[in-house]
């Protein structure tokens, strides 16, 4: 991995939460602040903006660029929360001139680390990290493992839709869907959605090159 990758990663997720927005602001309407989707755009804008500042970068000075971005662009909850995810990423890779897979899956887990507790959250509590902490689980598994950039994507792909829909029937313990009690059940987490869409996007990038190598 490197700042070109991260850049035509961010474009491709910034393309695919455009591609959702329909779906993110409706589930966000049923249980959220009705905010989520218009935060999520702003930060994807955000980070297509610095696509030149972060060329010349390594990999974990520009997921660093990207998290202090995000800090000062994204409102509400978000922004915080996935600044400390890229702050954390570029952390763990800052003494790894080329990242493979396993350097990037324990980049994850400890971005994910860092939203937990940031946010006081964990698994369960119909939250984004519904989708992250089983993903980063999953991620760093198969990584050790030694299994392809292919065959971790694909996995990825299904661990992520197996968390978001997990939501569903969760109730809410975090957030303005805390306070609608049993009325929030039945219903997808919009923050969870909108991570599920990001990891698509990316494992679908992976898998559409000709040779995967690494994540």
């Amino acid at each position: 991995m490197n700042s070109d990758t991260i850049n035509h990663m961010a474009a491709a997720i910034r393309t695919a939460i455009l591609a959702h927005e329909a779906d993110i602001e409706s589930l966000d309407r049923e249980i959220g602040d009705g905010d989520h989707y218009i935060n999520m755009k702003r930060g994807c804008e955000a980070i297509s903006n610095i696509a030149a500042e972060l060329a010349p970068l390594a990999a974990a000075d520009a997921l660093n660029k990207i998290g202090m971005k995000l800090l000062s662009t994204i409102g509400g909850a978000s922004g915080p929360l996935f600044a400390s995810f890229f702050i954390s990423m570029g952390k763990t890779l800052k003494t790894v001139a080329t990242p493979a897979s396993n350097d990037i899956a324990l980049a994850f887990a400890a971005g994910v680390e860092a939203i937990m507790q940031r946010g006081k959250a964990q698994a369960g509590e119909k939250t984004m990290l519904d989708v992250l902490i089983p993903v980063a689980f999953a991620f760093t598994q198969l990584a050790e493992q030694g299994k392809s950039a292919a065959e971790i994507a694909t996995a990825l792909k299904q661990v992520a839709s197996e968390g978001l829909e997990s939501t569903r029937n969760l109730l809410a313990t975090k957030g303005r869907a805390a306070g609608l009690g049993e009325r929030a059940i039945g219903h997808l987490d919009a923050g969870a959605k909108s991570c599920q869409v990001m990891i698509h996007a990316v494992c679908d990038q992976v898998l559409a090159r000709p040779d995967p190598g690494a994540i």
